[in-house]
């Protein structure tokens, strides 16, 4: 997810090493997203540390210790586990993911633990650029469709400016990518992509006149 999209900064803990220890070190963190547990219904929450094998969340809900939840987090898409420890205002989660997510978030938590200590940019895996033809259309849930302007979009996702004011985390289409509404801006929306394609596709897909 990139600067336009919610944010995620570190907090006053030294960078991690590229080393294995940083797939166990915690890591504080400040992600937002949304949570499923077993009943499915959606809520809002904040990540404030994370390794690789677990998190910590805030959340306006609690869940049972063994409880299985699913988020979608800024940065970091889809992961799930079960409830390990309940927390006064949240709870943590043993993230039970693959080996190849789990290398994933240990890269995110080691670009996120560093990136204001060297300067980084944001995500610059997906730099953010103006596409060719900025006017699109969202269609929301309700099957609603609204012009709108893309301000900039990256492969993973887009800041888009409009009057409407769709749901936190629900599931729209732009042009005729799927998309996941993470948060407001100013004068619009952020979104983040159901799949990430290269740029020749993604222009083609957001376009509102794309074929």
């Amino acid at each position: 997810m990139d600067a336009g999209l919610a944010t995620a900064t570190v907090g006053s803990r030294p960078p991690l090493q590229a080393t294995d220890q940083r797939r166990h070190q915690r890591v504080a963190v400040n992600i937002l997203g949304r949570f499923m547990l077993e009943d499915r219904r959606e809520y809002p929450c904040q990540v404030i540390d994370m390794s690789p094998g677990g998190m910590a969340m805030i959340t306006p809900v609690s869940g049972q210790v063994g409880e299985r939840v699913v988020a979608y987090l800024d940065h970091l898409s889809r992961v799930e586990g079960k409830i390990s420890r309940v927390f006064e205002g949240g709870f943590a989660v043993e993230l039970r993911n693959t080996v190849r997510k789990r290398d994933k978030i240990a890269n995110i938590l080691t670009w996120l633990a560093n990136r204001d200590e060297l300067n980084l940019p944001e995500d610059r895996r997906h730099d953010r650029f103006v596409p060719k033809n900025p006017m699109t259309r969202i269609v929301l849930p309700d099957g609603s469709e609204h012009m709108c302007r893309i301000i900039d979009v990256s492969l993973s996702g887009a800041a888009i400016a409009t009057d409407i004011e769709p749901e936190m985390g629900d599931s729209i289409a732009l042009g005729k990518m799927r998309a996941r509404v993470v948060r407001r801006i100013e004068g619009g929306i952020a979104v983040e992509f159901a799949a990430i394609q290269n740029r020749e596709l993604l222009e083609h897909h957001i376009s509102s006149t794309g074929g």
